[in-house]
C-alpha cells in the first residue's frame, strides 16, 4: 500500500489552486469576483448550514455555545458582505489625469490562511471572501481542532460553487490531519498569508519568507470613570464578556474602574450577573492549575465555568461572569493576561490618570496595539487615552467584543482579526480587510513639471533658523 508524502500530497494541493487562480483571473470580471463572494457569503449564512456549522464548531472544539456561534458567523459574514459589496477590486480602480496614474487591481495569488479553533467557521469564511472578492485562490490551514468545521464549510462553499459553475479548486484546505511542517510548507510556498491565532503561528508566518499579515495577542483592558453611565457600562461588558462564552480575542479581560463609583459599579455589575469573588489566589490555582489555563474553565457557559472554579453555592445561581479583585500586572500575577473565559480582573484606581496607568502597564504585559476600552462622557478624556496606551483602537461606550471586529453601528470594517501595529508586532494596525489581499499596478504618465525652488521649502525653516 502506497502512503502517500503529506509535504507532496500539500505540494498538489497549492499546484492546483495556483493552476485555478491564474484561470480565475485571466477569465475573470468584477462580476464574477462578486458572484463567487456571495456564494461563500450564503455558504455559511444560510440558516441551516449555519446552525450545523455552530453546533459542530461546538462539539468538536469544545469552545464557545452554539447560539453565539450561530450569530457570529451570520453577523460578521453579512457585515463583510456590506463592506466590499460596491469596492471595485478588478481592472482599472483609480484613473488620476492630474497625477498621470492609472491603477490596475491584480491579485496577491494564492493565499495561504492560518485559522484558529476559537472561530473555525467565521474565520475562514471572512478570509476566502476577501481573497476571492479581489482574484485569488486560497488555502485554508485550520487548528487540529477546527479541521470537521473548515471540511463541512468547503463542502457547503463547493456546493454553492456548483450551482454557479465557479471552480472549487479555489477554495481548498489543508489535506487531513494537519500538521505544523504542512502548515509550514503552505506559509513557504503560496504568495501571501494571513495569519490569525497563536502567536506561535503568528511568529512562524512572519518569519516564513512569504508576505505575511498576521496578527497580535488581545488583552482587551476597559476603563470605567466618574462620568460613565454605570448601568449602560454594565450590560455592555456583561454582553461582550460573555458572548460566545469570552472567545474572542476582543473580550474584556480586565476592568479598571474609578475610585470615586467603584462600589456603585460593583453593584451594577451584580444587576447584570457579574459576581465580585474576592479569592484570586484560589482563583488563580484553578484556572491554571498546572501552568496552563484550565481546559475545564476556557471558553466553557457560565455553570461549567463555576463549578470549575469551585465555586458552586459561593455565587449567585443568577451568576453568567466573575470579577475577580487584583492588583498586580505582569507574568507573576495571570489574572491580568487573557484568561479565555468568563472570568475578568478587577482593578481599582484612585482617579483617571491613575487608571490610564493601570491600562498602559496592562497593555505593555500583554495585548499592546490591540484594543482598549472607556466607558466615559468625557471626550477630553478619551482622547488622552488614545494618546497614551500603546494601542491601536479605542472602543467607546461600546460592547467591546461587538465593536472592536465592525459593528453595524460603527466605522470599523467587519473582521475577526486586528492588527496590532508595530506595538504588537505587526506589519498592520487596522482591522484585515479587503484591500489586504490586493496588490496593483501602477501605469504611471509623464505629467507638467512640478519642481519646487529651495525658498519654496525652505524659507520658514531660514527665517527661524538662518541660511
Amino acid at each position: 500500500m502506497n502512503i502517500p508524502d503529506p509535504i507532496a500530497e500539500l505540494d498538489l494541493v497549492v499546484a492546483r489552486s495556483r493552476a485555478a487562480q491564474r484561470r480565475y483571473e485571466t477569465d475573470g470580471s468584477q462580476a464574477r469576483y462578486d458572484r463567487a463572494a456571495q456564494a461563500v457569503g450564503w455558504a455559511i449564512m444560510e440558516p441551516t448550514r449555519n446552525r450545523a456549522l455552530a453546533e459542530l464548531a461546538v462539539s468538536t472544539t469544545g469552545l464557545g455555545n452554539v447560539p453565539d456561534k450561530i450569530t457570529k458567523n451570520h453577523r460578521k459574514t453579512l457585515g463583510l458582505l456590506r463592506d466590499i459589496q460596491n469596492v471595485p477590486t478588478y481592472g482599472v480602480i483609480r484613473d488620476d489625469a492630474e497625477s498621470g496614474i492609472t491603477e490596475i487591481a491584480r491579485p496577491m495569488g494564492v493565499v495561504g490562511a492560518i485559522v484558529p479553533s476559537t472561530n473555525p467557521a467565521a474565520t475562514p469564511a471572512n478570509n476566502i471572501i476577501n481573497a476571492l472578492k479581489c482574484g485569488n485562490s486560497i488555502v485554508v490551514a485550520p487548528s487540529p481542532k477546527g479541521v470537521a468545521s473548515c471540511e463541512q464549510l468547503l463542502a457547503f462553499i463547493h456546493a454553492e460553487f456548483e450551482k454557479i459553475g465557479e471552480d472549487p479548486d479555489l477554495v481548498q484546505m489543508i489535506p487531513a490531519p494537519g500538521s505544523k511542517e504542512k502548515t509550514q510548507r503552505l506559509m513557504e510556498t503560496c504568495d501571501k498569508v494571513i495569519a490569525t491565532g497563536s502567536q506561535n503561528n503568528v511568529h512562524r508566518a512572519q518569519t516564513c519568507g512569504t508576505p505575511a499579515v498576521a496578527v497580535g495577542a488581545g488583552n482587551v483592558t476597559v476603563i470605567v470613570d466618574e462620568t460613565a453611565d454605570l448601568t449602560a457600562a454594565a450590560e455592555k461588558i456583561r454582553a461582550s464578556k460573555t458572548f460566545d462564552n469570552a472567545t474572542s480575542c476582543s473580550s474584556e479581560n480586565a476592568v479598571v474602574v474609578v475610585d470615586a463609583i467603584y462600589e456603585a459599579f460593583v453593584g451594577e455589575m451584580a444587576k447584570t450577573g457579574g459576581a465580585v469573588v474576592e479569592d484570586e489566589a484560589g482563583i488563580v490555582a484553578r484556572l491554571w492549575p498546572d501552568g496552563h489555563l484550565n481546559r475545564a474553565v476556557i471558553a466553557q457557559d457560565a455553570p461549567e465555568m463555576i463549578e470549575a472554579l469551585g465555586l458552586d453555592g459561593q455565587v449567585p445561581a443568577s451568576t453568567e461572569y466573575i470579577a475577580v479583585p487584583t492588583t498586580g500586572i505582569g507574568p507573576e500575577h495571570p489574572l491580568s493576561g487573557e484568561k479565555l473565559s468568563r472570568v475578568l480582573a478587577l482593578y481599582r484606581a484612585p482617579d483617571f490618570d491613575a487608571a490610564v496607568e493601570t491600562a498602559r502597564a496592562l497593555q505593555l504585559h500583554q495585548g499592546a496595539g490591540h484594543s482598549v476600552g472607556i466607558h466615559s462622557m468625557d471626550e477630553g478624556r478619551v482622547r488622552h487615552l488614545a494618546t497614551s496606551i500603546p494601542t491601536s483602537r479605542v472602543i467607546v461606550n461600546q460592547a467591546h467584543t461587538f465593536a472592536t471586529g465592525g459593528a453595524f453601528t460603527n466605522g470599523m470594517p467587519f473582521s475577526l482579526s486586528m492588527g496590532c501595529g508595530a506595538w504588537g508586532g505587526n506589519a498592520i494596525d487596522d482591522n484585515l480587510h479587503w484591500r489586504h489581499f490586493l496588490q496593483s499596478t501602477k501605469i504611471v504618465r509623464e505629467i507638467p513639471a512640478n519642481e519646487p525652488s529651495l525658498s519654496d521649502i525652505f524659507s520658514d525653516y531660514w527665517r527661524e533658523a538662518g541660511e
